[in-house]
């Protein structure tokens, strides 16, 4: 059986339309997974700076560290699905006034597209068309409204789907600066340990560097740098509060 150029290139289109479409599934939720992985890997770490200034054990140190993953991954993580589901909440609450005027009011709302577009350059017979062609399909109509009059789009992203990415990139990215005290606890190494947590800790603030510039389509060095910056930060101001309050108590 013999396959047509056309059936070739109708196949190619659509593996290439499929590959785009999941591209921009996975974009979609990367700006997730880079804040919640930032979140986590500098709450983590700054967590064991404090006690490693105040000179902790290795078991205080994954304690304080895993109680910090958890309960600030999931609170986290929370705090995103119900920013996102009171976001589709509030465009269908909106959606709905709008479905309510474009029936009971519809001259109305005629008149406010007429004004949108006019404000866009359309004159005459042609606003005619454009307000006629709008306002004979109630859906195209309302969605217009929402865009134009309300400036909000659907939702596409599941808050499920949101509060679930941020837990899992907190979970991951907050876990390396305990893996080495982890390994000490369980074996007992000959390591310095917060040095070593501070040099993968530093790896991880590139990576989610270099995926945040993706995010926010800014220089790649610079996204790192700043990552770096606002972690080491936070670690060192957690490391002298740590060292000087062990002071103060002893």
């Amino acid at each position: 059986m013999e396959v047509s150029k056309r059936d070739l290139q109708a196949h190619d289109e659509h593996h290439i339309h499929g590959e785009r479409h999941f591209l921009a599934r996975v974009s979609d939720y990367l700006g997730e997974f880079v804040y919640g992985g930032i979140d986590g890997a500098i709450t983590t770490f700054a967590v064991v700076a404090g006690a490693a200034g105040a000179g902790l054990e290795s078991s205080i140190v994954i304690i304080l560290g895993f109680a910090n993953l958890i309960a600030d991954g999931f609170s986290m993580s929370v705090g995103s699905f119900l920013s996102k589901k009171s976001e589709i909440q509030n465009y269908n609450k909106h959606k709905k006034i709008e479905y309510w005027e474009v029936e009971n009011i519809p001259e109305k709302e005629r008149e406010e597209i007429r004004e949108i577009y006019a404000a866009k350059g359309f004159k005459g017979e042609l606003l005619d068309q454009v307000v006629a062609t709008i306002t004979a399909d109630k859906d195209r109509w309302v969605d217009v409204m929402m865009k134009e009059e309300l400036e909000m789009a659907e939702e596409s992203k599941s808050p499920f789907a949101m509060g679930l990415i941020t837990f899992l990139s907190f979970i991951i990215m907050g876990f390396v600066p305990l893996i080495i005290y982890v390994i000490d606890f369980l074996g007992n190494i000959e390591v310095q340990l917060f040095t070593v947590s501070s040099f993968l800790t530093g790896l991880t603030f590139v990576g989610i560097g270099y995926l945040k510039s993706l995010v926010t389509n800014t220089g790649k060095i610079r996204s790192i740098f700043e990552t770096l910056i606002l972690g080491g930060a936070a670690a060192t101001l957690s490391y002298y509060v740590g060292y000087f309050l062990e002071r103060l108590i002893s």
